[in-house]
């Protein structure tokens, strides 16, 4: 588990549903909820700017955050955010689930792919394909990794890396894997370089005799 905290400053918010939700952006706020533990979900407001600096670390995503709701605080994770259809940059709501410590939890993380250039497949002209970006985990919050690395350094053309190979730290699990071994899907692949396949010339059309115009004329007078 990262070292890095991050502490967030909410209120309580009394004036809920749809009109309430446009005035709070319109004065530079986010709606939120929090919700889980022995607690009864809340109903915050989040300064938008103070939001959005977090987003800029990958780790804000897979952490345990601090959030300060008007003096108290609860240890909480993202559970979800909505943006802006078409402005990346907008948040329109987020949600917070309260951890407990002791209790395990699940939560998604990043894939971390390490050594793709330098990779057997790679040297040999295949494509590194991602095919998941990151993975849900199951295990206690002291123990939650901000991601779980990859190493990309011996796979070659026509290979791939499964969940079941990825390498965990003590103590976390991947629930996807205890459903069978059908969902042991690979998360990482090298395909072979793609063939440019060479057109073939066209042949040339024969020219025409010489002179051929000039004896045919000769024949008809």
């Amino acid at each position: 588990m990262s070292k890095e905290t991050f502490k967030i400053e909410a209120s309580v918010r009394d004036d809920l549903g749809k009109g309430a939700s446009r005035r709070l952006r319109r004065e530079g706020n986010v709606p939120a909820i929090v919700y889980g533990g022995k607690k009864a979900p809340v109903s915050l407001t989040i300064n938008h700017n103070e939001l959005l600096k977090h987003l800029d670390h990958e780790a804000f995503f897979s952490h345990i955050l601090e959030l300060n709701v008007d003096g108290e605080t609860d240890e909480v994770v993202l559970r979800d955010l909505h943006r802006h259809p078409y402005k990346n940059t907008v948040v329109l709501h987020a949600d917070f689930q309260r951890i407990t410590r002791g209790q395990k939890m699940r939560m998604n993380v990043p894939l971390h792919f390490e050594n793709r250039e330098e990779s057997k497949g790679a040297k040999a002209g295949g494509v590194v394909s991602v095919i998941h970006n990151e993975v849900e985990i199951e295990c206690l919050p002291r123990q939650l990794p901000e991601y779980l690395t990859i190493d990309l350094a011996d796979l070659d053309v026509n290979e791939s890396i499964h969940l079941s190979e990825i390498k965990l730290p003590e103590g976390i699990s991947i629930p996807e894997l205890a459903l069978g071994e059908e969902h042991d899907v690979a998360v990482v692949a090298i395909h072979p370089p793609k063939v440019e396949k060479e057109e073939e010339p066209e042949e040339a059309e024969e020219p025409e005799a010489a002179g051929g115009e000039e004896e045919k004329g000769e024949e008809e007078s």
